[in-house]
């Protein structure tokens, strides 16, 4: 998996250390090796498995915790807290509640009862993602499985380590570099357009955007993050393996989180990665396997993609990379180049990392950027009113303009105030997780009343505590966005916004919101999926008309949230539209 899963077989693995064993032992064949019983490790590893998980049962059922005085809802398992309800399919119901009941913190129990916190505190949330970041690093889980994954990228790595690929990293989202990738936007957008209005042509009205989204977001990656296509962006086209992985990740992923949390701390130490892919292999776990899979295809991916580019630029030079798709402006061609000019390895990102941030950037990137698009379409099939208005605007802009970029992208503000209130009221990612790397003092905006009944404007957080900083009760709190805060107004944008917002702490990047988080671990492509969000739409809504279907659509959480229907009793992940010419 990755590149911390080698494929080396556990026989052969076991064969090189007992070769190096002294007198009788080193003439072990591999054929001896290969008898080994894997039952019995199988055996042992369940019994392992079930003497520890009692002993913790027992250790949290008796033991005290210094956060065990903060309300919070009432655990649904001794094993897994309410990590079931957090990461459920449809968690917004406990989210609801614990918006309701708290303000600004709760406790919640974690696997084993263990407490974590629940946070949208405005000042609290300055403290963990600014003021005191160094305190709150990410969990060890997530560092764990994005270098499993991802290998050593911005998804897993930390401290100085992590700042240094930032830096490297920077000058590709910089508004200079942002300029030249608009053209390459429309390249895909213009794809995108024909193919649906060739699907509306052929008579079909009601179309799945989502699957369009994704597509679109994958190959506006493929053009400006990696210079190469993933996909024709045809109608009916076989899709590549590299966008079935990655669509699928997410929900795979997340099928996993009870397991990662209980486990991964230690497994990921035992043995050698030849070991550890062997124990993969063998444990009897449908959706492990189904993870090993996608990670392999995603690795293999980026690793095919890198090599071709590294074979072009040393044959033929950073001019070669100008004839090939991207034109030598995107993200892989800049580092590329940028390696080659760097004069101490400070400035230099080696092949492994380079590799790592390829998919890393993608994954952060196609599915945030693509169910992001489809909640606002949704939203504007929804709301005709808003949709015309919105077409409007960009109608007399391209009267004016011709083809929108770069500039004229950022001076359509019913447009801008579209795309913020979509990405404050339903944010793709609705929580991230940090862990105090140290005993903390968390200072509050809010007073806490405990359950002793006493209140406190401050927490003594202990070492190694997981807190689950929530993006959606941020974007959401009433107290920061007023009594109208759950519901869509894109015009609250078009005039100043109340000083309960303006003058609050938040650390959001992004026009006062969690969006996009804060901090040293901010996303840092938001300026580029805005510019995205924005050329796809102004494509769209000149050519397009966008109205509900009588399909239900729910949104479920799986990582981020998506659009589902149930079809004829088949769950799928779809929005279907009505869809006709502008």
């Amino acid at each position: 998996m990755g590149s911390s899963l080698s494929t080396t077989s556990f026989p052969s693995a076991l064969g090189d250390i007992v070769s190096r064993l002294p007198g009788p032992f080193s003439h072990l064949s591999q054929s001896v090796l290969v008898d080994f019983d894997v039952s019995i490790l199988k055996q042992g590893l369940t019994i392992f498995a079930g003497s520890w998980l009692l002993w913790r049962v027992f250790k949290t059922i008796f033991a005290k915790h210094p956060l065990d005085n903060v309300p919070g809802p009432k655990a649904s398992s001794y094993i897994a807290g309410s990590i079931a309800e957090l990461f459920d399919p449809n968690p917004w119901p406990f989210h609801e509640n614990l918006e309701k009941n708290h303000t600004g913190i709760a406790r919640i129990a974690s696997v084993m009862g263990r407490p974590m916190l629940y946070v949208y505190d405005p000042k609290a949330l300055y403290h963990i993602l600014l003021k005191d970041q160094s305190l709150y690093e990410e969990n060890e889980d997530f560092i764990r499985t994005n270098t499993i994954i991802f290998g050593k990228s911005l998804l897993s790595t930390v401290g100085d380590h992590h700042r240094r690929q930032r830096k490297i990293l920077s000058p590709v989202f910089s508004a200079a570099h942002l300029r030249d990738m608009v053209p390459l936007f429309y390249d895909v957008c213009y794809k995108l357009r024909d193919s649906v209005r060739l699907e509306v042509s052929r008579g079909k009205t009601e179309i799945d955007m989502l699957e369009w989204m994704s597509r679109t977001a994958l190959e506006l990656m493929g053009h400006s993050g990696w210079g190469t296509s993933f996909d024709s962006l045809q109608p009916g086209a076989i899709l590549h393996p590299y966008y079935n992985a990655i669509k699928s990740f997410m929900e795979t992923l997340v099928k996993t989180t009870a397991a990662r949390f209980l486990f991964l701390p230690y497994l990921v130490n035992i043995g050698t990665p030849g070991f550890r892919r062997f124990l993969v292999n063998i444990f009897p776990w449908r959706t492990l396997h189904e993870l090993r899979d996608i990670v392999d295809v995603m690795h293999d991916t980026s690793v095919s993609v890198y090599r071709e580019k590294m074979k072009v630029l040393q044959q033929g030079g950073p001019d070669a990379l100008r004839e090939q798709i991207g034109e030598g402006k995107d993200i892989l061609s800049t580092l590329l180049k940028a390696n080659m000019l760097a004069t101490t390895d400070d400035q230099k990102m080696p092949e492994e990392e380079v590799i790592g941030q390829m998919t890393t950037l993608t994954f952060a990137g196609m599915d945030t950027t693509s169910n992001a698009l489809s909640r606002i379409l949704y939203m504007l099939s929804t709301n005709l009113d808003v949709q015309s208005k919105l077409r409007e605007e960009i109608l007399q802009a391209k009267a004016e303009h011709g083809e929108l970029l770069y500039d004229e992208l950022h001076q359509l503000p019913y447009l801008d105030a579209v795309c913020r209130e979509t990405l404050r009221l339903y944010p793709p990612a609705s929580l991230i997780l940090r862990t105090t790397v140290a005993d903390a003092t968390l200072p509050l905006e809010r007073p806490l009343r405990c359950l002793d009944g006493k209140e406190v404007t401050e927490l003594v957080v202990p070492r190694g505590t997981n807190i689950l900083v929530s993006i959606l009760a941020s974007n959401r709190d009433p107290l920061t966005w007023g009594p109208d805060a759950n519901e869509w107004k894109p015009e609250r944008w078009l005039s100043p916004l109340p000083k309960t917002v303006t003058e609050s702490r938040h650390p959001g990047i992004y026009s006062h919101l969690m969006t996009f988080i804060g901090g040293n671990r901010a996303c840092i492509g938001f300026k580029f999926s805005q510019l995205e969000m924005k050329a796809v739409l102004c494509v769209l809504l000149e050519s397009f008309k966008f109205a509900p279907t009588k399909t239900q659509i729910k949104w479920e959480f799986h990582g981020i949230s998506q659009p589902a229907v149930n079809e004829n009793g088949v769950h799928k992940l779809q929005l279907p539209l009505t869809v006709s010419l502008a």
